[in-house]
């Protein structure tokens, strides 16, 4: 079972985007491979157990390392959702970007995370996962 943890700010944006993600979950009836919560970034990072990942929206870059310092301290990794990944929150999206953000995150165990080339969030383009990208550009 693969647990991810959405964050935003105050929890807003993410709760609205938790409809479309536990929708999908439960009509490709998935509830047993994936579960994804949502919940502000600053509750999050003081209770994150029971989670493999936590993926952040982009606004929240600022607070990403200090909440590491103060609280994850790389237990787990902590990656910057793209914008366009984060406005359309598609499931095989995350659980694609989550599944290889975790296997980045066991050779370099350092947040918050990312893909080679892209470690500034803001200027990521690409709405489908690092994989897909990866592929579409081979």
């Amino acid at each position: 079972m693969l647990r991810i943890l959405v964050c935003c700010l105050g929890g807003f944006s993410s709760s609205a985007l938790s409809v479309k993600v536990d929708k999908e979950i439960k009509e490709r009836h998935m509830e047993d491979q994936v579960e994804v919560n949502f919940k502000p970034f600053s509750l999050a990072a003081r209770d994150f157990s029971g989670y493999d990942i936590i993926m952040v929206c982009p606004h929240q870059k600022y607070q990403v390392k200090e909440y590491n310092q103060k609280y994850i301290k790389n237990q787990l990794p902590v990656y910057l959702l793209p914008p366009k990944i984060y406005g359309s929150m598609e499931l095989d999206t995350l659980m694609e970007d989550a599944i290889d953000i975790l296997r980045l995150f066991k050779q370099n165990p350092s947040n918050p995370i990312y893909f080679p080339n892209e470690d500034n969030v803001m200027k990521i383009r690409r709405s489908l996962s690092y994989r897909k990208t990866i592929e579409k550009q081979k």
